[in-house]
C-alpha cells in the first residue's frame, strides 16, 4: 500500500493537463490569499509583540519550558505581547507565561500530522490556524518586534535563520534576535564563525552582531528594553 509520502512524491512526477493545473494549483492561490488576509486583519491590531520560538517536544518539567514561561511572563509584565506557534512545548510555555502575566498571548498554529495542537493559553480572539508554513512565517516576522529563540529542532532553526536573513538583507528592521541557552547554541555559533565566516567567507563579520546569546530571563528583558530605549519606542503600557 502506498504511503502518504509516496503519493506526494509520485504526484510531483505526474503529468498534468492544463485543466488540472487550473483547477488544483491555480485555485490554491485563493486559499493562500485567505490566510494572508485573515492574518493581516487580526495581527495588525495587536501592538508590539515578541515572538518566542522553540521545540514542541519540550516537556513542562524541563528547565527550558520553565524558562520560556518565565521569559514570557516578564515580557508581558513590561508591556510586551507574546507570539508563539500556538502548539505544545516551548510554544505552550510562552503562551502560559503571557497568560499568567495578563498580557497579549497570540498563537499562530499550523496543521501537522504530529506534535502540533492548540495550547489552552492563547487569547480566544488571537488564535490563527494555517495550512501553509510560508504564510505563517510571514506573520511571525511582519508583526513581531523581537525574536526569542529557545532550544528547538528543524522548525526552530528555520524560523531563526528566516529572521536573520530578512534582517541581514534589510527586508525588515534590525529587531533583536535573542538565542536562549549557551549550552544549546554555542556549537552552532562556533560552526558559523569558524566555517561559514572564516573558512568560506559566506557571511560578513558584522552579521554576527545580528543576534545575541543569553541564559536568563532578565538578560532577555534587558536586550528587548535596550532596543526599545535606543529607538525611543514604548511597549503596550
Amino acid at each position: 500500500m502506498s504511503t502518504s509520502e509516496d503519493r506526494k512524491i509520485k504526484e510531483k512526477f505526474k503529468h498534468k493537463t492544463w485543466n488540472e493545473i487550473k483547477t488544483n494549483d491555480s485555485w490554491a492561490i485563493f486559499k493562500i490569499m485567505a490566510e494572508f488576509v485573515d492574518g493581516y486583519e487580526k495581527l495588525s491590531r495587536i501592538g508590539p509583540c515578541v515572538s518566542i520560538f522553540g521545540s514542541a517536544r519540550t516537556k513542562p518539567d524541563h528547565k527550558y519550558y520553565k524558562l520560556a514561561e518565565s521569559i514570557a511572563y516578564k515580557l508581558t509584565k513590561n508591556g510586551y505581547g507574546v507570539v508563539t506557534g500556538g502548539g505544545p512545548g516551548i510554544m505552550e510555555a510562552g503562551n502560559k507565561g503571557a497568560h499568567k502575566g495578563k498580557g497579549i498571548s497570540v498563537g499562530l498554529n499550523i496543521e501537522l500530522p504530529f506534535e502540533q495542537h492548540d495550547n489552552p493559553y492563547i487569547d480566544k480572539d488571537k488564535s490563527l490556524d494555517f495550512d501553509y508554513f510560508f504564510v505563517r512565517k510571514v506573520m511571525f516576522v511582519k508583526y513581531s518586534q523581537g525574536f526569542v529563540v529557545m532550544p528547538g529542532g528543524f522548525g526552530t532553526l528555520d524560523e531563526l535563520f528566516e529572521a536573520i536573513t530578512l534582517i541581514q538583507t534589510k527586508k525588515i528592521g534590525a529587531f533583536p534576535i535573542i538565542l536562549v541557552g549557551t549550552e544549546f547554541w554555542s556549537g552552532l555559533i562556533d560552526w558559523v564563525k569558524s566555517t561559514v565566516l572564516e573558512k568560506f567567507s559566506n557571511i560578513s563579520e558584522s552579521d554576527l552582531d545580528l543576534f545575541s546569546i543569553v541564559d536568563t530571563e532578565d538578560e532577555v528583558l534587558d536586550v528587548v528594553n535596550s532596543f526599545y530605549k535606543k529607538y525611543s519606542l514604548s511597549p503596550n503600557f
